[in-house]
């Protein structure tokens, strides 16, 4: 009986309904939102294997960056009812082209910043609190002029003593919060000027205890990890 079905059943039955009328364009509006994360997961994969098999187009809508990524051959981003970007998964999650798509797929660290020194293929960005960063200067702005200097949680590293060779971007702070993710931690860095940097890493058993709440550390990164977007 169809109220005896589990939730990934009834997907599969309602898929199976719409594929069989074999249209050119199928629409999924958040299919699978209600189904636990194993399932949803199963679900994906079983959706992208259908989708090559059976040759249709399938627009998937979803709020669910990794989702997204997971499914898609191309990506559109839509922010209050219009198109803001567009292209391959890859292209919207490395370089998003607005501070909106960036913060949509997961960047949480922003810095408002002037341009300062060039030196090429780099240049210096400063912020209010007197910290000197370094990142592409692909938005080519002119001296002196606002801009917004973005990098995710993942592409920063913390180091209890300073590294050699140091990186880039090497920022002196104290660890103010520890959340154990499962197979990663989430840490929450407060800079000289109370400035706060999110870090995401691996959670490697016995490795992560010198960075608990309360330890003085560095962060850093690689200068290529960054973005600029032009100021508001």
């Amino acid at each position: 009986m169809p109220n005896e079905l589990s939730g990934g059943e009834k997907q599969r039955v309602a898929l199976a309904r719409a594929l069989v009328l074999e249209p050119a364009v199928l629409l999924l509006d958040e299919p699978l939102g209600a189904l636990d994360q194993k399932l949803r997961r199963e679900m994906q994969v079983e959706l992208k294997r259908l989708r090559e098999r059976v040759g249709i187009t399938f627009v998937f809508v979803t709020h669910d960056q990794e989702e997204a990524l997971v499914m898609s051959d191309r990506i559109a981003v839509i922010h209050r009812g219009r198109l803001v970007e567009a292209g391959s998964g890859e292209e919207i999650y490395e370089h998003p082209r607005s501070r909106y798509v960036a913060e949509f797929m997961g960047f949480e660290n922003f810095f408002d910043v002037r341009a300062g020194q060039l030196s090429a293929p780099l240049r210096q960005f400063d912020t209010a609190e007197g910290l000197a960063l370094w990142a592409p200067d692909s938005a080519l702005l002119p001296p002196a002029s606002r801009a917004v200097v973005a990098v995710r949680p993942e592409a920063l590293s913390l180091w209890i003593v300073p590294p050699n060779p140091k990186p880039g971007n090497l920022l002196a702070g104290r660890i103010v919060e520890e959340i154990y993710e499962g197979g990663r931690r989430r840490w929450s860095v407060e800079l000289a000027g109370g400035k706060r940097l999110v870090v995401r890493g691996a959670n490697h058993a016995g490795l992560n205890g010198d960075f608990a709440r309360g330890a003085s550390v560095f962060v850093g990164w690689d200068p290529r990890s960054t973005l600029v977007y032009p100021g508001e």
